[in-house]
């Protein structure tokens, strides 16, 4: 008989832990095994039941979620859902949480008559599924220490042709459950040498992208921000999507190239969208856009990526023992379209090394 998904609810909102509770077990694969009504009793509920999965809100009495969440991963490593607030405050919290090892987040205002409530418990059903599905938390932190610490050579790249270097006048980046993780650990890497514009599309909602984008332009030597619409694209600029809103690009009379900041197409799963983003980028820039799709469950950036190769540009996917969940880039590599399949810590080289004029993979 199959085991269930055994989740632990941390929230000293009653309220909130039987929201949660109600919309977990409402799919028969998923068990709430316990709920907690604060950061002390949840560590120790943690420690007690080694469920597959938490969720943990931030904000809380005694200890707070930040704090619980290093205790949980310094004492009893487990993949944890943060339950964030969809304001600024919430959103830089948020990005702690999963810099410190959280896996994602889901968001705080819940209530049954909520227009979204039907959207949020499908998309909190599917990440605990997804999330869990994966390898271990263990195993992964594991990896990554043994990588810092110099005690484990890297992955060698699964290369199906090599990177045309010079070739290249934009990068389009996809990325979703993961993603703030992974882009502090790539972008800080990525040189002045690259002397085209960056853009980026993380699923997050809105709020959350500006934090990321100042975040990330502290750490980074080249410029990041939020992208805006109607700015002209600059070389040398990383360019976030802004939660909520599709990036599109255009020439204008002078044939500049400008962004477009857009709710259409309406009927995307994701807004913003991977597919949306690059086919744009591969409408300006054909086959010179660079294309990297990066952990993230779901495939959005597939049909992109199709498109892309048809006009002979080249993609690079992460690989699975990196990835924080293997979905995106699984289907970008099972249908053989990625040139490259890359460990995260090794994209920024390449992405380097295709600046470099006469360098190859």
């Amino acid at each position: 008989m199959k085991t269930k998904i055994q989740v632990l609810v941390i929230d000293d909102s009653a309220f909130m832990r039987k929201s949660l509770s109600i919309m977990l077990e409402s799919d028969e694969e998923i068990e709430v095994v316990d709920t907690a009504i604060d950061g002390v009793v949840g560590f120790e509920k943690a420690k007690a039941l080694r469920p597959d999965i938490i969720t943990l809100d931030i904000e809380m009495p005694r200890m707070d979620g930040l704090t619980t969440l290093k205790k949980i991963m310094a004492e009893c490593p487990t993949s944890v859902l943060m339950v964030s607030s969809l304001t600024t405050e919430g959103a830089e919290a948020t990005l702690k949480a999963l810099e410190y090892g959280a896996i994602d987040f889901i968001p705080k205002e819940l209530s049954f008559v909520n227009v979204n409530i039907v959207k949020i418990k499908e998309d909190l059903i599917r990440k605990v599924k997804e999330i869990v599905k994966q390898r271990s938390l263990k195993t992964r932190l594991e990896r990554l220490r043994k990588l810092s610490s110099g005690t484990q050579a890297p992955p060698k790249p699964v290369i199906t042709r090599p990177i045309p270097a010079g070739q290249f006048k934009a990068v389009a980046l996809g990325i979703s459950t993961g993603g703030p993780f992974s882009l502090q650990r790539i972008l800080p890497n990525i040189s002045k040498g690259v002397n085209c514009p960056i853009f980026i599309v993380q699923h997050m909602p809105p709020k959350f992208t500006k934090s990321l984008a100042d975040r990330l332009n502290s750490m980074c030597q080249l410029e990041v921000k939020e992208a805006e619409n109607d700015e002209v694209v600059r070389p040398g600029v990383i360019y976030i999507a802004p939660g909520g809103f599709h990036m599109k690009f255009r020439k204008n009379l002078h044939n500049d190239i400008q962004i477009s900041i857009t709710e259409e197409p309406s009927n995307t799963l994701h807004r913003p969208s991977v597919d949306v983003m690059m086919s744009s980028a591969v409408s300006v820039y054909g086959k010179n856009t660079l294309g990297i799709i990066m952990t993230g469950m779901g495939k959005d950036g597939y049909e992109a990526v199709v498109e892309l190769k048809k006009t002979g540009g080249y993609c690079i996917a992460q690989d699975e023992e990196s990835c924080v969940v293997y979905g995106m880039p699984k289907a970008i590599n099972d249908a053989g379209l990625s040139d490259v399949i890359l460990p995260l810590e090794q994209i920024p080289e390449q992405i380097n090394k295709a600046f470099e004029y006469g360098r190859r993979i």
